[in-house]
């Protein structure tokens, strides 16, 4: 199993608003979070943090994923009265069921690629925080060798789209996956370029692409 980061702030900011987090699961594999969060409509690095230190501590108590999220989601919207909004991509890879669990409170696809297919995660999903009881969106499947799972922010999803140029990740993903074996970071890096040119080499946004790889 290979995760890989790549990263850039938006134009000219500073700071990026977008989190990172990983961690050993208390019952064996991994999780890893990508995690943006606002606090009264504006971004906050702050909030991102804690959106991913809270959920990866639930789940290091051996909290399932889904119940984490709910549980995190539901604590901060009562600390912060409803005023936080947290987009949230959740990936882990549980080697106690041989499963990979795919969580997204984001409205922003993630792509699962097996058998050099990719396919969109696009159902609805909501971020948290901001009401009681929102739950994840949940996909869960068996380990399998190739299979790759990749999660972005909304920079890189959206870019280049105010200039209304392509932005078919599937198709820019499927044809990286026919022409070669990439590893995770030839992948991360990939994306994340592709976003940076489609942006002109000004980022409109935070960008963060992660990407977990079962080896082949």
């Amino acid at each position: 199993m290979k995760v890989a980061v790549a990263k850039i702030d938006k134009y000219n900011s500073g700071k990026s608003g977008d989190t990172v987090e990983t961690m050993e699961r208390p019952n064996g594999g991994f999780s890893i979070v990508l995690a943006d969060g606002q606090l009264n409509g504006q971004d906050y690095k702050s909030i991102s943090t804690l959106i991913s230190h809270r959920v990866l501590y639930k789940i290091s108590e051996g909290t399932r994923d889904s119940a984490a999220i709910r549980q995190v989601s539901n604590n901060l919207f009562e600390e912060y009265e409803g005023n936080i909004r947290g987009k949230l991509n959740l990936i882990s890879v549980d080697l106690q069921t041989n499963n990979v669990i795919i969580s997204r409170n984001n409205p922003v696809p993630v792509f699962l690629v097996t058998d050099e297919t990719a396919d969109c995660l696009s159902s609805d999903s909501e971020p948290i925080g901001w009401k009681m009881d929102i739950r994840p969106s949940i996909v869960e499947l068996p380990i399998k060798p190739g299979m790759a799972v990749i999660t972005i922010s909304d920079g890189v999803y959206q870019a280049g789209r105010k200039d209304k140029q392509n932005s078919d990740f599937c198709v820019s993903i499927e044809a990286l996956f026919e022409d070669q074996e990439p590893t995770a970071q030839e992948v991360a890096d990939f994306l994340l370029n592709r976003a940076i040119r489609l942006d002109e080499g000004r980022p409109k946004d935070d960008m963060s692409v992660v990407v977990m790889l079962i080896s082949p």
